[in-house]
Order: structure tokens, then C-alpha cells, then sequence
């Protein structure tokens, strides 16, 4: 019987063989230079290699000025629409606005009321599991990692697809709006599977509420009692938005696009895409950002102090604080510069949850590095562009005061870009573009092969 430690042990032998494996990857540097390659396909100035043609959303950063392009305010625009906009038109008059925007992403236009109702009786109909899922697929061996679960859920949900590998489009979509509309019970289920088996916790499995929007079912199936405030339902709605798409070039969406190409189904499409995300350099950033923030509020004995608190942001990028790897989490982008619109528009929201829960000196907390990390990144670092903070910056804090369990915030995250890439996934197909295959120059040298004895 095999013992399943085999699973999980690194051997002297595995070592030493990883060794002679890094030592085969690792390319010189400056070979990159030399033949102009733009690694993660970027320049040096951070300028994104142009690899396709999107109509679903658009980041802007930079403005041109007597002919030369600067560093500008940024802007996120959905379908045309600015994102500051869209959040504003639907909190002031009161209406949850994640599954409007949800269309607007799928069909290039906003949805008038009796669209809109159709759209989300649509999504509250398609918003239940097959018999015994919970049971046979979740229940079953719990992951620890909530994204490797909903991965898992997703790949499941092929065999119960009759149609899974019809890839028009109106199958599509329907799998589609399937996906969106299950995505926080596959994920908020399988955590709560694992609290239950691994921590010892009570076993909540709440059936989703017809009438509910989909940030009021988040917070309705993972807590115990239910319970849930208006505002804290509105500030989840708006997480959700600012969160749901991002341009064609983030690597999720890019991977959606680039397993789109292949035909494949869209199971294995959003799998994909959640190993994409699931990533700390791309949807895990918000942890970091809570668990640096505890650790300040240890080692800053006056929250208040702008030398205190700016002394131990240097501490950060010199390796001395936190996790020592020189970072300060949440503050700077690959495209933004100056600030990043998602921040902006989110910032007074959270100042308005902070009030409700009490935790108004931590909000200042938060507002004090956002004001001093920039000027201490610009002493310590010599950089080619302003830096910002993103919205990893505050979304974090924001989950954190909605009592959310940190093993959910990457996947409420995928919560919301399942929309995005939906829309991105349908946008590839229609376009029955050519397979995605970029080029990668070979460097290795021609060899004369050796008899075994001769090795």
C-alpha cells in the first residue's frame, strides 16, 4: 500500500534533481536585451505588448501633452462607460448593480428595467447546483485553497454538461451565465465543507434566495444567522464591479482568450482562468495587504505618527518588515501611475462601512499610508513612474470589516470576473480568430547525441 506521504515529501533525491532542473531553465538575462524580448510581455516602461482587439473594456493611465505621452489620472471604462459612472447611477438610486453591469459586459449595452428584471430572473434560475452536488463533489475531500476547489467544481461540472463541448454561442452563454450565477455557491459551499471537516466549525448550508442580488446571496449563504446590513450588501455590490473586468491584457482574461483560441469547452476555459487568478501576483494581493496592515498595527505604537508609520514603510521596502520581501502591498500597478480609478471610487465607500463597524482609526490608518507610501517608495526606489495605490488596497480592509473569511477573498474576486470572462470568452469565439500561439526564440545549442555508456 502506498504510503501517501510520497504526496507531499520532498526527497534529497527530488532536490537535488530541482537543482540540475533550475540550472537547465535559467536563461542569461541579457539575452533578453539583446534580442529585444518583452518579458511578461511588457517594455521596459511597463507598456503592454498589443497581442489583440477587445470592445469589452478599456484602462487608460497616460494622457499625450504637446505631443509626448505623461503619466494621467486613471480611467477604467466598461463598454464605453466610465466604472466611476456606473457606480454612481446605480447607488443613487438605491438598486444593486453587479448583475446590470454583468450585462452591459456580455451585450454592449445597458439593460432598461424589463430587461434587466428578465436578466436576473435569468440568473436566479440557473442559481442552484445538480441533485447531490453539494454532497458527491463538495463534502468530498476539501481542499484547503478555496480556488482549487472552485477549479474543481468548475472541471465536475462538465459531466453534468450534456452539451459541454458545444461550443456555439448561445450554448456558451447559457454555461455562462450558468457559471456566474453558481460561482459563489461553489465557492462559499467548499469553504464551508472545509470548516467544518478541517477546523471543527458548525456546517451552514444555505439555500440562495430568489429574490436576493447576487452580493446580498454571498452574504446570505456564508453566514450563519443570515443576517446582513443594507450598506454592507452595497458595499460588496460595488466590490464586485470594480473587480468584475479589468481589459483584455490581465492575465486572466488573457488566458481566457488564449484557451478560448483552442476550441476547447468553457469549463475548462474558467478553470484555467481561476488558476490564472488564483496567483498572488495577480488575485492575491488584498491578503497580503490585511496581514501587512496587522502587522503594523503591532509594531506602530501611534497610528497617528507620520514618521512612525513612513519609517516602517521604508522598514518594508528594505526587507526589514513583515514578510521581508521589500514590498509595500497594495500600492503600485503595471498600468497605473498616478491613481488607480478602482481606489478612488471605492475609497468613499469604505470610509462610510468604517463608520457603521467603529473602525474609523484604522480607515485613517489606511488613508495615512495611502498618502505617505508613494513619497517613500519615491526616496527608496528609483522607479520610471509615479506609483498609486490599487485596489487590492482597500478591498482587503473592506472584507476584513465584512467579517469575510480570508480564504474567500480571492474567490470573491473570481466571483466577479467570471463576467469578465464571459464577455472575453464570447468576444474570442464570435471572432473565430486563429489558435493563440506567440513565438519564443530558441537558444539552446545543437548537439551530437551519446550512447548511454558514453555519458
Amino acid at each position: 500500500m502506498l504510503d501517501t506521504n510520497i504526496y507531499s515529501e520532498v526527497t534529497p533525491d527530488i532536490i537535488q534533481l530541482a537543482a540540475l532542473s533550475e540550472k537547465a531553465g535559467v536563461i542569461d538575462s541579457e539575452l533578453f536585451k539583446k534580442y529585444d524580448v518583452k518579458r511578461g510581455l511588457r517594455d521596459e516602461n511597463g507598456k503592454g505588448v498589443l497581442t489583440g482587439l477587445t470592445n469589452i473594456s478599456i484602462v487608460n493611465a497616460t494622457k499625450v501633452v504637446d505631443g509626448k505621452t505623461v503619466p494621467a489620472h486613471g480611467e477604467l471604462y466598461y463598454r464605453g462607460y466610465n466604472v466611476k459612472d456606473l457606480i454612481t447611477g446605480h447607488s443613487d438610486d438605491n438598486h444593486f448593480g453587479f448583475e446590470e453591469v454583468s450585462y452591459l459586459l456580455l451585450f454592449d449595452k445597458l439593460p432598461n428595467t424589463a430587461e434587466l428584471d428578465e436578466f436576473k430572473e435569468l440568473l436566479a434560475f440557473y442559481r442552484s447546483l445538480p441533485t447531490s452536488f453539494v454532497r458527491d463533489v463538495i463534502m468530498k475531500a476539501p481542499s484547503r485553497d478555496m480556488m482549487n476547489s472552485l477549479a474543481r467544481s468548475v472541471l465536475t461540472l462538465y459531466a453534468y454538461d450534456d452539451k459541454a463541448d458545444d461550443v456555439t454561442l448561445p450554448n456558451v452563454l447559457r454555461q455562462c451565465l450558468q457559471l456566474i450565477s453558481t460561482f459563489p455557491l461553489l465557492a462559499i459551499y467548499s469553504y464551508q465543507a472545509y470548516r467544518y471537516y478541517h477546523d471543527g466549525g458548525s456546517l451552514h448550508i444555505h439555500q440562495p434566495v430568489w429574490e436576493y442580488s447576487t452580493a446580498e446571496n454571498i452574504l446570505h449563504i456564508l453566514r450563519p444567522d443570515s443576517k446582513f446590513t443594507p450598506l454592507e450588501a452595497k458595499i460588496l455590490d460595488i466590490a464586485l464591479i470594480l473587480h468584475m473586468e479589468h481589459g483584455g491584457g490581465n492575465n486572466s482574461s488573457f488566458t481566457t482568450h488564449v484557451v478560448s483560441s483552442s476550441m476547447t469547452d468553457t469549463y475548462s476555459t474558467i478553470a484555467a482562468a481561476i488558476g490564472s487568478l488564483k496567483g498572488p501576483r495577480h488575485g492575491g494581493a488584498n491578503i497580503k495587504v490585511v496581514k501587512m496592515f496587522e502587522d503594523m498595527k503591532e509594531k506602530v505604537s501611534n497610528w497617528e505618527d507620520e514618521e512612525e508609520v513612513g519609517n516602517y514603510l521604508a522598514d518594508l521596502l528594505n526587507k526589514k518588515a513583515f514578510d521581508k520581501a521589500g514590498l509595500i502591498y497594495g500600492v503600485g500597478h503595471a498600468i497605473y501611475s498616478i491613481s488607480d480609478p478602482r481606489a478612488v471610487v471605492f475609497k468613499k465607500f469604505v470610509k462610510e462601512l468604517s463608520e457603521e463597524k467603529g473602525l474609523q482609526k484604522e480607515f485613517a490608518l489606511y488613508s495615512l499610508v495611502e498618502k505617505l507610501a508613494p513619497e517613500v517608495i519615491a526616496r527608496e526606489r528609483h522607479i520610471y513612474k509615479g506609483v498609486s495605490i490599487n485596489v487590492d488596497f482597500y478591498s482587503g480592509f473592506v472584507y476584513n470589516m465584512l467579517g469575510l473569511p480570508v480564504e474567500l477573498y480571492t474567490p470573491i474576486f473570481a466571483m466577479a470576473r467570471i463576467s469578465g470572462w464571459a464577455a472575453h470568452r464570447m468576444e474570442e469565439l464570435a471572432n473565430n480568430g486563429k489558435i493563440i500561439r506567440p513565438a519564443y526564440m530558441s537558444i539552446c545549442e545543437k548537439r551530437d547525441y551519446q550512447d548511454i555508456e558514453h555519458r
